[in-house]
């Protein structure tokens, strides 16, 4: 039995008491079955738009269920050759950046291990701070390391 037969129930059980309505206690039990009864249709209300939002939800996380399916399990599936990949592999990025007129230089953090690709200007400045932990790299060689190759 719901919310409103409930309340429906007891004010037939009032009729059917015969409360006298001119009394103090028959005033009060015939207010409050009102109330009750306003206060029940407004939780069915309520009820119903949360059904409502709850099936939108669901729809919508349907939906972007079926959007993450289709963004993310095709990350591990390569259709390219291994020499010409054009899927976005990190091996791709150091080739495009080969292909700069600037050499680059790989460096790897002594604190987090995280290689990063430098230009000769960035390395003639002689420190630089880790883009990935923050810590401050120094870029020190003698002569006969010249990065450019010259002696």
């Amino acid at each position: 039995m719901g919310l409103s037969e409930k309340v429906s129930y007891l004010k037939g059980l009032m009729d059917g008491l015969e409360i006298d309505v001119s009394t103090k206690e028959g005033k009060i039990l015939v207010q409050m079955a009102d109330i009750l009864e306003e206060i029940s249709d407004a939780v069915e209300g309520m009820q119903e738009e949360i059904d409502e939002i709850t099936e939108l939800v669901d729809t919508i996380d349907q939906d972007l269920g079926d959007v993450e399916e289709a963004l993310y399990d095709d990350d591990d599936e390569c259709c390219c050759d291994d020499d010409e990949c054009c899927c976005g592999d990190e091996d791709d990025d150091d080739e495009e950046l080969d292909m700069d007129d600037n050499e680059l230089y790989e460096v790897t953090c002594p604190s987090c291990g995280d290689t990063i690709c430098i230009d000769e200007e960035m390395l003639e400045e002689g420190s630089m701070e880790c883009p990935n932990c923050g810590e401050t790299l120094e870029f020190d060689f003698d002569d006969s390391e010249n990065p450019e190759g010259n002696e």
